[in-house]
């Protein structure tokens, strides 16, 4: 990519219907190019721009995902076929890396594919799986962003994830605490929680930042579901918040907003895919009304952060995990609100939670990583670690962590996942060393036990001190390793042995 030339490109444009009077518009400099389309008829589906070129040497490419990694992020040598790469990759040629991809918050969905005929994006605007009717709106799509840097693959990922990001939410304290779901999975109690919320003021003792206490789905009547008011074990869900912060813990709270049972909500208020009526379609105003109401209630309860999760799944129906190249592979379905695209529909939903949510704190879970930038402060990068496998902490968590690092405090606050104890199911010698890494890395650490051993109780203590300090944290061995084990944090090398 020495030559690149970000403004000699080609493009095609693909609308869903007959019309043919789609419109595009560029705004161009020497390294970034924004795309708008406008359309009065025409329904644009897709957008595919080419920059070709002979590419140079064989690099090391990195690519990133929609929303959570699934323990499949490395960088790989050049050359493999059909590897899309959602929002940006970067190329390391050893003695330079290059970048390319979009701004955050972009209003389109875009992946690219590099090979050794160049560079192509696939700018995804379509409404559900349709095209979008803009009846004459333009809308400005995203903003290719194009960096060279005389830098490693880490540090170069660092400086670019900063440039994508404009107005990052970053809090101004370290994020710790408790999560009860890597032990209890939705089996919990006012009483338990309590206890939980004891066990990390104790493990917290004397630091001035206070830990979180979040707790998980479990305490609604249906699971992973609403409506969303306490089930009989929980009972008094104020109360249990005024119980939590007397501890000298912060309460925070799980929500899967666009799934719900109440009988309040009509057929109007969901999406129709797949033949059934069952997620609920932000796009409709008495659905964000609804939305609205349930934080506000949670919000009134005296919860100081939200955790919100399924947002990806409900929307599009299915894990990101399962797809590849596009959003959703749902066919003929829409939005009630046609006039959108995907990421605006998206985009409006984070800010709608986010103005909500006022001054509570938001952990974005299964939320759309590039868009969800600057609209939480916290998100969840990887899919769930766990209590009892270590096989998934070390491939959802520890890859996760290497890979979305640079994400840290240039999107949000990284949140590669808990450290769960279950009566040591996962041998505390395998759970150490993820707590470690967490507590030397600047992300969010969150364990969840329902207790400790002395030996446990030592050392997640002594993490809890070690995550208020600033430290410089970045994998080593990160070519063809899915999980790096060599570390370095200022400016020493730490091993660790994850099989």
């Amino acid at each position: 990519m020495k030559n690149f030339d970000i403004n000699n490109f080609s493009y095609t444009v693909k609308c869903g219907d007959g019309f043919g009077d789609a419109k595009l518009s560029f705004e161009r400099s020497k390294n970034a190019l924004s795309v708008s389309v406008a359309a009065e008829k025409s329904r644009p589906e897709f957008i595919v721009l080419k920059w070709a070129f002979k590419t140079d040497g064989e690099p090391y490419v990195y690519g990133d995902t929609w929303e959570r990694s699934y323990g499949r992020l490395c960088f790989k040598k050049l050359g493999e076929k059909e590897r899309y790469m959602p929002w940006y990759f970067a190329a390391d040629y050893g003695d330079e890396t290059f970048c390319f991809g979009v701004k955050t918050q972009a209003k389109s969905f875009v992946s690219f594919t590099y090979d050794e005929s160049g560079v192509t994006a696939e700018i995804d605007c379509r409404n559900g799986a349709t095209g979008v009717l803009l009846g004459g709106r333009e809308v400005e799509l995203c903003t290719f962003v194009f960096r060279h840097y005389s830098l490693p693959a880490f540090e170069s990922l660092c400086e670019y994830c900063k440039e994508l990001c404009e107005k990052p939410l970053i809090p101004p304290y370290k994020i710790y605490g408790g999560n009860n779901w890597y032990y209890a999975y939705g089996e919990s109690s006012y009483e338990e929680i309590v206890r939980d919320a004891k066990l990390q003021a104790e493990l917290s003792k004397g630091i001035e930042n206070r830990p979180f206490m979040v707790i998980d789905d479990g305490w609604q009547p249906v699971s992973c579901s609403g409506p969303y008011y306490p089930n009989e074990k929980f009972r008094d869900m104020k109360k249990l918040a005024e119980d939590i912060k007397e501890l000298g813990v912060r309460p925070g709270i799980w929500m899967r907003l666009l799934n719900n049972e109440d009988e309040e909500i009509t057929d109007d208020m969901r999406i129709l895919r797949d033949g059934e009526r069952k997620y609920l379609d932000p796009t409709v105003k008495k659905t964000q009304e609804y939305i609205v109401k349930d934080i506000e209630r949670v919000k009134a309860w005296g919860y100081e952060l939200l955790k919100h999760d399924f947002t990806t799944y409900d929307l599009f129906g299915q894990f990101p995990g399962e797809l590849s190249k596009r959003i959703t592979k749902a066919e003929s379905w829409h939005f009630r609100d046609e006039t959108k695209t995907n990421a605006e529909i998206v985009l409006d939903l984070y800010r709608l939670i986010k103005d909500t949510c006022g001054d509570m704190l938001i952990i974005g879970c299964n939320t759309v990583s590039h868009l969800c930038a600057g609209l939480v402060q916290i998100n969840r990068t990887g899919d769930d670690t766990s209590g009892r496998d270590w096989e998934r902490t070390r491939k959802m968590g520890v890859n996760t962590l290497a890979f979305r690092l640079a994400q840290n405090n240039a999107f949000y606050v990284v949140d590669a996942d808990c450290v769960g104890l279950m009566n040591n199911i996962v041998p505390w010698k395998k759970n150490r060393q993820w707590l470690d890494v967490l507590s030397k890395s600047d992300t969010a650490l969150f364990t969840a036990c329902p207790s400790l051993t002395e030996e446990e109780f030592c050392d997640i203590r002594k993490a809890y001190l070690e995550i208020q300090k600033e430290h410089k944290l970045k994998p080593i061995d990160i070519y063809d390793n899915y999980t790096p084990s060599k570390w370095e944090c200022d400016n020493e090398l730490i091993e660790y042995n994850w099989r």
